[in-house]
């Protein structure tokens, strides 16, 4: 499958893959916390927890370069000129990200890390136009972006206890620090797959972040039960799920502005809640109205953003 900028932009391909992105990016929560239970992982254990992400993202690398393969017809190989790129994008997009990620889940509630990581599709415009000039910060993204994060607050006023606002830096503060990460390497990817392929790109630096990530972790205590077969496929599905995502997300930055992309993670955390409800039968949580008007806040705000004369034709 050849990939063309005409092909990419077109208005219905890119919401239907931001958004399946998205809805694959929300099911990975309930997942984790499944996998969290089969491989005895306690909530506090950060080590354990970075070791699983670490083999989750080394065989999400190795999926989205098998992935890439099969689609564009040849091994994606990275050539000298693209290791520098893989290593900075790793260390944005994988190592700090989630080491932060991880942090901050083990000091923060739930609702709180949904609301402090959806900072994330907000800093990603915010970089792209004021640090790295990718594009013009306008009044239409900045609504769009409130009113997806005022969606985002809305789907999580609705699980148990609400919005804690005694907030630590080691909680919500260093899930925002993972959405700044997140953010530069929006704009790493943006920038440097104007040379090289967005699915490399994407492949090599999990399997050199998710490498890091898992020595380091089994150097630092961290140690996983063994799950069995179940075990086996929560892993396999969150490494599909990364490799899918970061793929799809990767190829539509490389063709269209990094805002028209981000705002679609705005659905990420109301799609985390739905599957949440639907996976983990969790209680105290509920959709209802408030979740139908929180999905069409996010909604407005998407179509905001990506709002024009070309979109409209």
């Amino acid at each position: 499958m050849n990939f063309n900028e005409k092909t990419m932009q077109k208005t219905a391909l890119v919401v239907g893959l931001a958004v399946l992105a998205n809805m694959l990016w929300g099911s990975a929560a309930p997942i984790i916390k499944m996998g969290y239970g089969l491989f005895q992982v306690d909530s506090g254990d950060l080590m354990s927890q970075i070791l699983f992400a670490g083999i989750r993202f080394f065989l999400a690398g190795i999926l989205a370069v098998l992935l890439g393969s099969v689609l564009q017809k040849k091994v994606l190989l990275p050539t000298r000129s693209s290791l520098p790129k893989i290593a900075l994008l790793s260390l944005f997009q994988t190592i700090i990200e989630y080491f932060f990620f991880y942090m901050g889940c083990a000091h923060a509630s739930g609702t709180n890390v949904a609301i402090a990581n959806s900072t994330g599709s907000f800093l990603s415009i915010l970089f792209a136009c004021l640090i790295f000039r990718q594009e013009k910060l306008t009044a239409k993204k900045v609504i769009g972006c409130i009113l997806g994060f005022a969606g985002v607050v809305l789907i999580n006023l609705s699980t148990e206890g609400g919005v804690n606002l005694n907030m630590t830096w080691k909680g919500e503060g260093a899930i925002i620090l993972a959405s700044c990460s997140f953010a530069v390497s929006n704009a790493l990817t943006r920038s440097f797959s104007r040379t090289e392929n967005p699915v490399m790109l994407c492949g090599y630096q999990f399997i050199l972040g998710g490498a890091v990530m898992t020595v380091a972790a089994l150097a630092l205590g961290g140690r996983l039960s063994f799950a069995g077969a179940g075990g086996m496929l929560v892993i396999l599905h969150l490494a599909m799920v990364s490799a899918v995502a970061f793929s799809i997300t990767s190829i539509l930055v490389k063709y269209n502005p990094v805002s028209q992309v981000s705002v679609f993670g705005f659905f990420n955390p109301v799609f985390g809640v739905c599957l949440s409800i639907l996976i983990l039968k969790e209680s105290g949580k509920e959709f209802g109205l408030r979740g139908l008007a929180a999905l069409a806040l996010v909604c407005m705000g998407v179509f905001i953003v990506n709002y024009s004369k070309k979109a409209k034709e």
